[in-house]
């Protein structure tokens, strides 16, 4: 803001002016200056035409600090991909479901229907068409035709 020969006769801007106006508002907030004060700098930054004349309305006030840097987060530990738990579940829920028919087969004289297969096949093939339409690069489209699904 300070004119190239250093005089400060460069003409300032309504940027300027409210840039002023605004330190202003906010050294009153912090109470750094009465209301008289306040509306006595703001009428001036308002009529302001040189960068002299904002200079002085803000020289006895303190430089705001600057921005606070960015808190590094800890770095996540990347969880399974949704694939994986899926797999992972249907995997501990087929083997559930066999168990409970070992346990049947085993209390029955007579032969049982393996059921279990009704649970973990069509479900696993859902799976594996999954996981190949993934490779392959196809847009597996999310619950209830949301977005799809980010592996």
């Amino acid at each position: 803001m300070v004119s190239v020969d250093g005089t400060g006769r460069l003409r300032v801007a309504d940027v300027d002016r409210e840039r002023v106006a605004a330190r202003l508002a906010q050294a009153h907030a912090e109470g750094r200056l009465t209301l008289r004060e306040y509306d006595e700098r703001v009428r001036a930054a308002h009529g302001a035409v040189v960068v002299a004349d904002l200079a002085p309305l803000t020289a006895d006030l303190p430089d705001l600090p600057d921005a606070a840097p960015p808190r590094d987060r800890a770095p996540r530990r990347p969880g399974p991909s949704p694939l994986r738990a899926a797999v992972a579940v249907w995997a501990a829920v087929s083997a559930l479901n066999v168990v409970i028919w070992l346990a049947v087969v085993a209390g029955t004289a007579e032969p049982v229907a393996p059921w279990w297969i009704w649970v973990a096949g069509p479900w696993g093939l859902v799976l594996a068409v999954g996981a190949l339409a993934g490779r392959v690069g196809l847009p597996l489209p999310g619950p209830c035709g949301s977005a799809p699904l980010r592996r």
